[in-house]
């Protein structure tokens, strides 16, 4: 009985400290994690079991679904369900596709976090990533706290967010081949991506 009253605060101190996290803690454990993948030497040998390690761990922090929404703007509010969910399946595989090579190219920079600024239910997270050769460049997450749990839903790198950067391409050629026209573009390119 004690030890099953000892188990019911462990997972309820868990529970409870998940609930309280802060948006910092979420995304140096995520950025941890993925370290600690790029480090393995057994997922070296294995870039299949690898990437899709990679893919798991920042698929936790990661709002895909979010991303895709402010990726295409008010375009969004005009799709079906269903559009939505395939739009968000395609985007995510289109970015994780798109910056898992960049992740896999890591070489022991160093990630420097340098404030977390809180407003409600969102927050940004201010790095700045040095590398070797002592060049820096800012890496920024937007986050918004969801379910109680805090997931990026942006990334500015070098004051250049990517969901502004995605929403502007997208926009282009939803005006010049409407949205059937975006969705083969998004199509076409991750089947070329998971060729290489």
């Amino acid at each position: 009985m004690l030890k099953r009253g000892m188990l019911l605060v462990v997972v309820a101190l868990l529970f409870v400290s998940r609930a309280y996290a802060n948006p910092l803690d979420d995304v140096k454990k995520t950025v941890d994690d993925v370290v600690r993948i790029l480090a393995d030497k057994e997922l070296k040998k294995n870039s299949v079991k690898r990437r899709q390690a990679l893919k798991n761990s920042i698929g936790t922090i990661f709002d895909y679904g979010e991303m895709a929404k402010r990726s295409l703007g008010k375009q969004w509010l005009q799709l079906t369900p269903e559009e939505k969910k395939e739009f968000a399946v395609l985007f995510a595989a289109l970015l994780e596709n798109s910056y898992a090579g960049k992740i896999e190219s890591y070489n022991n920079e160093k990630i420097v976090y340098v404030k977390e600024l809180l407003d409600g239910d969102h927050a940004e997270i201010k790095s700045r990533v040095v590398t070797a050769k002592r060049d820096e460049f800012t890496l920024d997450y937007r986050m918004i706290r969801q379910n109680g749990r805090w997931m990026a839903y942006d990334v500015i790198i070098e004051g250049v967010s990517l969901v502004s950067n995605f929403r502007s391409q997208f926009s282009r050629i939803i005006k010049t081949e409407g949205y059937s026209g975006l969705v083969k573009k998004l199509g076409v390119k991750n089947d070329e991506l998971k060729a290489l």
